[in-house]
């Protein structure tokens, strides 16, 4: 999670390179595509390290990482190199998917925002 912060952080500090980036993949609305991708992986991904909301926050995320493997890395469509090293990612990214999934489920645990607040 941490990594996705820190990705979040350099989207919304270079904005622009950012919206840039989500044209190249040809991402529909790029412009939207961007904040979504800043708020997801910066501010969701905060929040989830809090344990604040971790339940239906780590759904989105599972959404947003799944819609990304597809976008950002279709391994189907290369050759060589770049097939292998955008394989590993889409797979990575499948992995990402199925530990949110299982944070979905069980939720953060007793030392964090959400059990606080629901143990009230």
């Amino acid at each position: 999670m941490i990594l996705f912060i820190i990705f979040g952080w350099m989207k919304l500090t270079n904005f622009g390179a950012t919206v840039t980036s989500m044209e190249g993949y040809a991402t529909p609305f790029p412009y939207l595509a961007a904040i979504i991708s800043v708020v997801v992986e910066f501010i969701f991904g905060i929040a989830i390290i809090l344990g604040a909301f971790t339940q239906p926050l780590a759904i989105i995320y599972a959404v947003y990482v799944l819609g990304t493997a597809f976008i950002g890395h279709p391994f189907w469509r290369m050759d060589g190199a770049e097939m292998i090293g955008n394989e590993i990612n889409f797979f990575k990214n499948i992995s990402i998917v199925a530990g949110l999934l299982l944070l979905s489920v069980t939720g953060a645990g007793r030392f964090f925002l959400d059990y606080k607040w629901l143990s009230r």
